[in-house]
């Protein structure tokens, strides 16, 4: 039950999410769309910085999360700047 609790706890960022008003499609765009508007919409969410901290612990390697797109969360893995 315990487990339950801290999980519960990690995610209810989701909750309250803005991403939660839009579709997937929004989120994880076809090759070559553009990511503009979901990084406008993160960057006005509450829950952006717990989002792109499971992101990266998690390592989702798809869509925009935490106002980053694939590429930008590889170059914080890769710099050394992942907040794990």
């Amino acid at each position: 039950m315990l487990i339950n609790t801290v999980t519960d706890d990690a995610l209810a960022w989701q909750e309250t999410a803005l991403c939660a008003q839009a579709g997937p499609e929004f989120f994880f765009p076809a090759p070559g769309s553009s990511t503009r508007e979901a990084k406008q919409l993160c960057n006005a969410c509450e829950g952006r910085q717990a989002c792109l901290e499971y992101a990266l612990a998690n390592d989702e390697r798809f869509g925009v999360w935490g106002g980053l797109s694939e590429k930008e969360r590889e170059r914080l893995r890769r710099d050394g700047r992942d907040r794990r």
